[in-house]
């Protein structure tokens, strides 16, 4: 901040707001460029905000005047073509609330060529313009158009956010490498074998102010103390059992952790006790804790308590009480970060959490991660046995349930090796060249192995990379060879890129002016009646293109239906061999440690998830849907693909064309109208993608959430069982639920997802014909009285757009529908 922007606001009374500016590193140079979005940041109080707003038009006005002979004249004026007895030329206004009604100018990006603008300026440019014209529109006239046009400018805003999500064995390097890719090295808390991350920690940009703040969001009280009653009641009902496999429980480690050793001999009543959350009043009252701080250490310090279990070093000396039992999830907000402005990366613990809200989140999250990243030591990286566990457990949420493109696994700590005979760095670096290639030769060897994983995604999905994160951090000048952090952090620049953001703001700005200009020029010219054919020809290619659509879901619906057909009936007919795991009917099996994990397993509604990683997790209700999901894998990785150009249901939806350039050709009086037609055509096309996304993930996940509810009964009946025999009981009433069930629940479950499909079919369908029959009608079948002229604007966000598709200036060019750049 300078002294320029500190004497302006004192100037303007508004001194209250300096510390605020300087927090955002406001200067002259940059005060001018704040759009309508960075005033209400920076000023949230209506009253004040006024204030600045007014005061900055001024002072841009000011200032146009002064530069106005070395401004850009192709943006900065435009003929005014509202009224043909003006000959002169006239200044477009800043802030789009001249009373004039003139449109907002462009901003020059400093140090770049003539009439190159940075994509950032664009948007900011064209969302000023969209926000004065909105405010051009009026109230009366034609209201049913105007309506429609002011819905369409205020659904131009979209929100990008692209999630990564890391997976990794305590001491693998995650955090590390997670600091190191952010080039923050103290945010998250590494070093320690003993600790682990127990929650799911979120990290993204903090895009308001420059501090580094956490957000921490807690169950609810009822879910604490539902959980407090199962865990003291495992462990009092299982206290004089044989504990060969306690260290995959540790629930009195939880308990510990909250309540010290107080928890023992007190009831879950006693222990909801408001003297035992004082220092999180924020947990009583179900709202989130934010931590502030002015370093990226200091936080660390003051979440460590909130993320990770006890540690048997100092940390545990500094922090009497660890609340993560009690926490849902972590988001720390990164100042300055501009590669996670649309990115969160989000470090996740590996196989789920046996607390319903948290495991029902980490599931989601999953599910919604467009990349992952495995991380493990190099040195054991094709051998090490959990995190292709990872993999394999959570192959099924990330891809045919979710929608992830690609896995990369990350081999970290690749610049430690043995001792060299040659001792120079290029002998040290020939031997990290040779045991990263040697590494990333034996990790795709072992994915090659992976089949199932496979069913969902292809081999070129899947990437190594070899990093260190350590000496990255040093800030010491690695060779490429031997660290692919640049790399990663590449990816997530790739993934942050504004152009699609920009593009698609843009090119639907582009056509709601073309749309308006169309229908006043259309008006001044008298040419109203000339819609007729141009409007037959639409709907004969909407009809067209809807039965095209339509054709392909039936193929795909009559595809499933034959698939889960044959996958019922091996479910039956498998069911008493491979559906009932052998844990359950094996009655050789014995031990208190079993006869606790059966009974978890039932508390949890067939699923146990160890605490430490000696056990595998274990799902019966996915067990007993496999033969079901396996049926339809890969028809389903066909239909729904995360990755490629193509799109779901073999691209019909994004082949979908009304042929807008040929009509173009055809009938060019309607020219501006088809451009929005276009425009509109490849919005609702993005749109349904993002539908089609969403749904497809409960569609095949219903096979198996169908089944957990037919299992659900026997699952609360086998939990009561006490006293001897309880084994015995809990396996007998599982298996005879099976046999019972085997010959309606399969059969159910592929009911429930054929109507899924169904429902998403008719919803599709609808959805195009009803928003392009609509777009239609009010382009080519409402008179336009009242629609402002928008000559200039038009011009200028077609210069834009242009720009941004590279193509000659003047010239029309609407993208080929089938080309990916079409989609918005």
């Amino acid at each position: 901040m300078d002294d320029f922007v500190r004497n302006k606001l004192t100037e303007w009374g508004l001194s209250m707001w300096i510390k605020t500016f300087e927090d955002q590193c406001i200067d002259k140079k940059n005060i001018y460029c704040l759009d309508e979005h960075d005033i209400i940041n920076l000023i949230p109080k209506v009253g004040p905000r006024s204030t600045f707003k007014t005061k900055l038009k001024s002072l841009k006005k000011e200032q146009n005047t002064a530069n106005q002979a070395t401004v850009d004249s192709s943006a900065q004026v435009l003929p005014s073509t509202s009224d043909t007895s003006d000959k002169g030329k006239r200044k477009l206004d800043p802030q789009g609330e001249s009373s004039k009604g003139q449109s907002p100018p462009s901003k020059r990006r400093c140090g770049t060529k003539h009439g190159s603008y940075s994509e950032e300026i664009i948007l900011s440019d064209v969302k000023n313009i969209m926000n004065f014209v909105d405010k051009k529109i009026p109230n009366q006239g034609n209201t049913k158009l105007n309506n429609f046009l002011r819905y369409k400018i205020c659904d131009l805003e979209t929100e990008k956010r692209e999630l990564v999500g890391v997976f990794g064995k305590t001491g693998a390097g995650k955090s590390s490498l997670i600091n190191a890719v952010i080039g923050e090295k103290n945010l998250l808390p590494s070093g320690s074998v003993s600790a682990c991350t127990t929650v799911m920690i979120k990290v993204e940009a903090n895009m308001l102010n420059s501090k580094y703040e956490a957000e921490i969001e807690f169950i609810t009280k009822e879910e604490w103390k539902d959980e407090l009653w199962s865990l003291l009641n495992f462990l009092r009902d299982n206290a004089d059992k044989d504990k060969e496999d306690d260290d995959d429980y540790h629930d009195d480690e939880k308990l510990s952790a909250v309540y010290g050793e107080e928890w023992k001999d007190k009831s879950p009543e006693n222990l909801m006790d408001d003297k035992y959350f004082r220092e999180i009043p924020e947990f009583l009252l179900s709202k989130r804790k934010i931590l502030t701080c002015e370093s990226a250490k200091e936080l660390s310090a003051k979440f460590v308590k909130f993320t990770r279990s006890d540690s048997k070093d100092e940390e545990r000396k500094k922090v009497k009480r660890w609340y993560w039992p009690l926490v849902k999830c972590v988001t720390v907000r990164v100042p300055g970060n501009d590669s996670l402005q649309h990115v969160t990366l989000v470090d996740l613990p590996g196989n789920g959490d046996r607390n319903k809200s948290r495991d029902k989140m980490w599931k989601g999250i999953v599910g919604s991660c467009s990349i992952v990243w495995i991380v493990t030591d190099i040195n054991r990286a094709a051998a090490e046995k959990e995190p292709w566990e990872i993999l394999k457990s959570a192959s099924s949420l990330m891809g045919n349930g979710g929608q992830c493109q690609e896995i990369h696994f990350i081999c970290t700590k690749s610049d430690l090796i043995e001792d060299s005979d040659d001792p120079s760095a290029a002998g040290v670096r020939a031997l990290i060249f040779k045991k990263n290639m040697q590494a990333k030769k034996e990790v795709s060897r072992e994915f090659s192995k992976l089949n199932k994983v496979k069913k969902h995604f292809s081999d070129d999905c899947f990437k190594v990379f070899t990093v260190s994160s350590k000496e990255f951090l040093k800030k010491k000048h690695l060779n490429p060879d031997e660290t692919e952090i640049p790399k990663l952090q590449e990816i997530l620049q790739n993934l942050n890129d504004c152009h699609s953001e920009t593009l698609n703001y843009v090119t639907g700005a582009y056509g709601i002016l073309s749309l308006m200009q169309g229908a006043k020029s259309r008006e001044v010219r008298g040419c109203i009646n000339r819609k007729t054919n141009a409007c037959m020809d639409l709907e004969k290619n909407l009809r067209h293109e809807l039965d095209k659509v339509r054709e392909a879901m039936d193929e795909a619906h009559k595809a499933f239906e034959k698939c889960l057909s044959e996958g019922v009936e091996r479910s039956k007919s498998s069911c008493d061999q491979t559906c009932i795991p052998s844990y359950i009917l094996y009655r050789g099996v014995k031990g208190g440690g079993f006869h606790m994990t059966l009974k978890c397993l039932v508390v949890n509604n067939g699923i146990y998830l160890p605490k430490k990683k000696k056990s595998k997790p274990i799902d019966l209700n996915v067990k007993l849907a496999s033969s079901l999901t396996d049926s339809i894998d890969e028809k389903f990785k066909k239909t729904f693909p995360n990755e490629g150009k193509c799109g779901p249901f073999n691209g019909v939806i994004n082949t979908f064309s009304l042929d807008t350039k040929m009509l173009i050709q055809k009938h060019k009086d309607v020219k501006l109208q088809l451009i929005f037609l276009r425009t509109e055509e490849n919005k609702i096309k993005a749109k349904l993608i993002k539908i089609i996304r969403e749904r497809k993930k409960t569609i095949y996940s219903s096979l198996m959430t169908t089944i957990e509810k037919t299992m659900q009964e026997c699952y609360i009946k086998a939990a009561e069982f006490r006293g001897p025999g309880t084994l015995k009981n809990m396996r007998n009433t599982i298996e005879k639920h099976i046999c019972d069930s085997k010959n309606t629940m399969f059969k159910q479950a592929k009911d429930v997802m054929l109507s899924k499909l169904r429902h998403l079919k008719e919803e599709i369908l609808q959805t195009l014909e009803e928003t392009m029959q609509k777009s239609i009608d009010l382009s080519l079948k409402i008179d336009a009285v009242s629609i402002p002229d928008v000559t200039a604007e038009l011009e200028m966000v077609k210069k834009y757009y242009h720009e941004l598709r590279g193509s000659p200036d003047g010239q029309t060019q609407i993208a080929d529908p089938r080309s990916p750049a079409a989609a918005p």
